[in-house]
């Protein structure tokens, strides 16, 4: 007999059927026992005699064939999609016994020791809290997918191990075996190979792409997080702002009805105006800030394009160093000469006070390229070198671009209100980027060691 989820039991009334799961309770009620089955459907009442149930406990998997039977009208539980009815046991099989789980899981487990949980994440995901979380990822990024497709856009993948270069934060590196000495760089963000497929003449791509950052402890960070990346030729800002809008509201509307957007249009404000009147780039536009169901989205337009870096006495990239300033066409001396009025065209995606995402018009000037990292304290052949497939490739005839990148954790703990992307994460780590699950970083054998040309050297004591 095939097994069926215990949500389809609903339309098996009188029929035989076989479901399988794991025992959520075991409750005796004189001579019948009743068990709790919970699948990733939801929870199914079994009616079992005493023989078949006294020994079972919870979380033990087990298996059920029976006789699908409408409850009786004052034994109906409205609150459960199987409410209706229950399962008349005839037959059942222990899968696989458990031990007592380290944490209850019929909580929302906020108040369990939250290293504990990141432990024993394959136990804390069997929380409903949890399973409704991935769910809703799911819901998003098919709804994403779907959504771009009908727009025109091609979902291209990216490499995973490509070239170090300095885009902001530090590289996770990856060491190669079969050319020693050298390394790959897992990617902070697919930069360079989406403005490559603009090059290639794709001009619209997307992909729900895997970044990675090596940063240093921070609470509400990741060094691994899942963004949407999307790049379009031949358009302007307002245009990609415009589909960032149309994609977000459509979101809401069709998976999250219960939220209230705030104002559409998306509010657009500069830099310069936020940080007077919000002391923030950021800023949170809710009138109701203890309304968990209203959602203010902005955009903040017009950044600077550098910012200054007191402690290591140079300039950095407010953005990153591929977005392109707002100056007169050919006006590259006034990017040397004044970097502090240079403007950008760059924009953050903002929602209830959080940024979830960023973007920009890129530069396709080499030689506007070439200034700006210049201010940022390179030098022309570095630059060249570093950059030399991107010189290469932009000679070939590049249309102007540009595009945005949406996180995909943050904007679904703003939207679930979840104090923290972990939440909304099947395997997060922790803030200082420990798996405690899966004990990593961990180290290796000597062996892989050799095969890398690598040598561990002991941290000098301070």
């Amino acid at each position: 007999m095939k097994r069926i989820i215990n949500t389809d039991t609903v339309n098996y009334i009188e029929k035989k059927v076989k479901v399988c799961g794991w025992i959520n309770t075991v409750r005796a009620h004189g001579k019948i026992f009743f068990v709790d089955l919970r699948d990733r459907s939801g929870i199914l009442q079994l009616v079992c005699t005493p023989e078949t149930a006294k020994n079972l406990r919870p979380e033990w998997v087990i298996c059920a064939e029976g006789t699908v039977k409408e409850r009786p009208k004052d034994m109906q539980n409205p609150k459960i999609e199987t409410g209706k009815v229950e399962l008349g046991v005839e037959k059942l099989e222990v899968l696989a016994k458990a031990k007592t789980l380290p944490f209850a899981i019929d909580t929302d487990g906020y108040e369990i020791n939250e290293e504990k949980r990141l432990k024993y994440r394959y136990l804390d995901l069997r929380r409903g809290r949890l399973k409704k979380n991935l769910i809703y990822r799911q819901k998003v990024i098919h709804f994403i997918r779907d959504f771009l497709k009908n727009e025109g856009f091609i979902e291209v993948e990216t490499p995973i191990l490509t070239k170090s270069t300095p885009e902001g934060a530090r590289d996770f590196l990856v060491p190669s075996r079969l050319q020693p000495g050298k390394f790959y760089a897992l990617p902070q963000s697919p930069q360079q190979f989406k403005q490559l497929l603009q090059v290639a003449g794709l001009e619209k791509y997307f992909q729900i792409a895997r970044c990675f950052r090596d940063e240093d402890p921070r609470a509400d960070r990741q060094a691994e997080h899942t963004q949407l990346d999307l790049e379009m030729s031949f358009v302007d800002q307002e245009e990609i702002l415009d589909l960032t809008e149309k994609l977000y509201s459509a979101i809401i509307k069709n998976l999250f009805p219960e939220k209230q957007i705030q104002k559409i249009p998306f509010p657009r404000i500069t830099y310069k105006e936020a940080m007077k009147k919000y002391k923030s780039d950021k800023p949170d536009l809710r009138r109701n800030k203890n309304n968990p169901e209203e959602l203010a989205f902005c955009f903040i337009v017009d950044f600077p394009m550098f910012e200054w870096h007191a402690d290591e006495k140079k300039w950095g990239a407010q953005h990153h160093p591929f977005t392109k300033p707002q100056i007169k066409k050919g006006d590259i001396k006034e990017i040397k000469k004044n970097p502090e009025k240079i403007l950008a065209h760059q924009y953050d995606f903002v929602l209830n006070g959080y940024e979830i995402g960023g973007g920009s018009i890129r530069t396709t000037d080499l030689d506007v390229l070439t200034a700006v990292f210049e201010v940022l304290g390179h030098k022309k052949e570095e630059i060249k070198k570093k950059f030399s497939n991107y010189f290469e490739a932009f000679s070939y005839g590049v249309p102007p671009h540009g595009g945005i990148a949406p996180g995909i954790d943050r904007f679904l703990a703003v939207v679930l209100a979840e104090p923290n992307i972990r939440e909304i994460m099947a395997f997060p780590k922790t803030g200082d980027n420990r798996d405690l699950m899966m004990q990593a970083p961990s180290e290796v054998e000597e062996k892989q060691l050799k095969e890398l040309h690598l040598k561990i050297t002991k941290p000098k004591k301070r």
